[in-house]
């Protein structure tokens, strides 16, 4: 398609004012997205020290419950030996001895039990300060990544609405028979509507451009690559023959 004249040299700097603007406005929507990573973390950090934080109770009420466990027993025993004080017959004072040292191999087991599970409330504990490190670590990157979202936001805003208008004078150029197809170009691929001849083949669809095409682009005349549509121009530093 051969139309009025387009200089290629803005078709150059129309092609690199939409590559500016997909790369701030695809910054612009990574900034919330990185609130929202920052957030999740957050949250993990959170629920994992809740986990910690659980199990060490669980592990407390479990040493409490055995100490009641040992205090009892330990009632239990002082009665038995009571009773065996005053036992009526060797039979009896022998039940009695035997129970009593059942009681007390019970408590043996209860006190290894109990030791275990302060020692692994002492594990809880240094896992539950770990766990507070990293929530506190994720609340301030958290922070630290909003803050740094929000001060960038309105400068990335600016450079946005300064290239926006920018490209529109640039796209002046471009003629009116054509510029449905420029136009339905940039809705379908955005930054990749343009694209330029490297090694007589087009960059964004790799298919080799005929020497017509090119010395027409080189009079001027835009022209789209028949594979795939994009508005063709020639860089700057190329040697095209």
């Amino acid at each position: 398609m051969i139309s009025p004249n387009v200089n290629t040299a803005a078709l150059r700097t129309i092609h690199r004012i939409h590559r500016q603007l997909a790369d701030l406005r695809e910054r612009l929507e990574r900034g919330p997205r990185q609130i929202r990573a920052g957030k999740t973390h957050v949250a993990h950090q959170r629920e994992q020290l809740a986990n910690v934080q659980a199990e060490a109770k669980a592990v407390r009420m479990a040493a409490d419950t055995k100490q009641l466990q040992l205090k009892s027993s330990e009632v239990k025993i002082k009665d038995l030996q009571n009773k065996l004080n005053s036992a009526a017959s060797n039979r009896e004072y022998q039940v009695l001895k035997d129970h009593i040292a059942a009681e007390k191999m019970a408590d043996s087991v209860l006190d290894d039990e109990i030791l275990e599970a302060w020692e692994k409330l002492e594990q809880c504990q240094k896992k539950i300060a770990d766990a507070e490190a990293d929530v506190e670590k994720a609340e301030q990157k958290a922070g630290k990544i909003r803050e740094e979202v929000e001060r960038q936001a309105p400068l990335i805003q600016g450079d946005i609405k300064r290239l926006e208008s920018e490209l529109s004078e640039y796209e002046a150029v471009i003629p009116d028979n054509i510029r449905e197809l420029y136009n339905r170009g940039v809705r379908q691929r955005g930054e990749d509507a343009l694209a330029e001849i490297k090694n007589e083949t087009c960059s964004g669809c790799h298919q080799r451009i005929p020497l017509n095409v090119i010395n027409e682009i080189m009079l001027d005349h835009p022209m789209f690559c028949k594979s795939c549509g994009r508005l063709l121009y020639i860089p700057e530093d190329a040697v095209v023959g």
